[in-house]
């Protein structure tokens, strides 16, 4: 004992940053889904770009194992935003994924999506999606409402705004 007390006397207050972190989270189980995507698509993305495990047990129980602690905390906050409810009247950067006559469906969360219509893409008349926002683009949206099925109605004039 001491010879371990001679080379370390103390022991660290912090872990060292290439140590295996253990990080365990608590979700809705109602958002599980989410984090998995479809056909295990998003988690599978989470688990190859932070270089983790995930485990996610019924009750919500989410454990992401990391090589380290960024890339632990990396797959949290993605595994967060995932699973965060989008807040009517707050602006988001969005990006838009599909163009349509009647307006413009855009991600502005990671796995939420949302319409902004035609009015709501200029105080002026549009006459083509397209003249206002081409596909890829990202732009300032501000949520407006959560209809009762649940989807995002979005304002692109609203956020531009303010």
């Amino acid at each position: 004992m001491s010879k371990m007390l001679e080379a370390l006397p103390a022991s660290r207050a912090q872990l060292s940053p290439y140590a295996p972190l253990i990080t365990t989270i608590k979700i809705n189980p109602e958002k599980i889904r989410e984090v998995i995507g479809k056909g295990g698509e998003t988690i599978q993305k989470i688990t190859a770009e932070c270089g983790v495990e995930i485990d996610i047990e019924d009750e919500g129980l989410v454990m992401v194992t990391a090589p380290n602690q960024e890339s632990g905390q990396k797959a949290v906050d993605w595994i967060n935003s995932i699973v965060a409810d989008p807040i009517v009247g707050n602006t988001y950067d969005a990006k838009v994924v599909k163009i349509m006559e009647f307006g413009a469906f855009v991600e502005f969360m990671p796995g939420k999506q949302g319409l902004v219509h035609v009015s709501k893409l200029s105080a002026k008349r549009v006459d083509n999606v397209e003249d206002v926002v081409q596909m890829g683009q990202v732009i300032k949206v501000k949520l407006m409402e959560v209809d009762r099925e649940g989807r995002y109605n979005l304002s692109y004039k609203d956020a531009k705004q303010e």
